[in-house]
């Protein structure tokens, strides 16, 4: 499927993350020996960042603009894609297939993707990625 590039913006259907915002970082359209149906590895966001206000101090702000993030291979069954794409300059390195194998190194991924949301979202780019869905 051409759906899903690496940059889309899909939400998640299925599963934990149901209903959260992720990034296709890489497509597998024909699978793998180990997953044998398309699947994509996608970086999304667990928590999202809390409403902040002109009146709270720095380091409240700071607190508040935090993101959690997660970095998971999902089925494109359980993808919905949306219309939107981010430019993934730094994600597309931090990620791979190996990283899933061992803990360590999923931690070490998921560390260098939570720095790039934060980055991000401090500069005001791609507002809606950074705002939970509200059904």
């Amino acid at each position: 499927m051409l759906v899903y590039k690496p940059g889309k913006v899909a939400i998640v259907l299925q599963g934990r993350q149901a209903g959260k915002k992720v990034v296709v970082i890489k497509q597998l359209d024909e699978g793998t020996k180990e997953r044998p149906y398309p699947h994509a590895i996608v970086a999304g966001i667990e928590r999202y960042p809390r409403k902040v206000t002109r009146t709270m101090g720095a380091k409240k702000l700071q607190r508040r603009s935090r993101v959690k993030p997660f970095i998971k291979v999902i089925n494109y069954s359980h993808l919905f894609p949306t219309r939107y794409a981010l430019e993934l300059e730094g994600l597309k390195n931090s990620v791979a297939a190996e990283h899933f194998k061992e803990p360590s190194q999923r931690e070490d991924a998921r560390k260098t993707i939570k720095k790039l949301f934060e980055e991000r979202y401090q500069t005001g780019k791609n507002k809606w990625f950074f705002q939970a869905l509200r059904f």
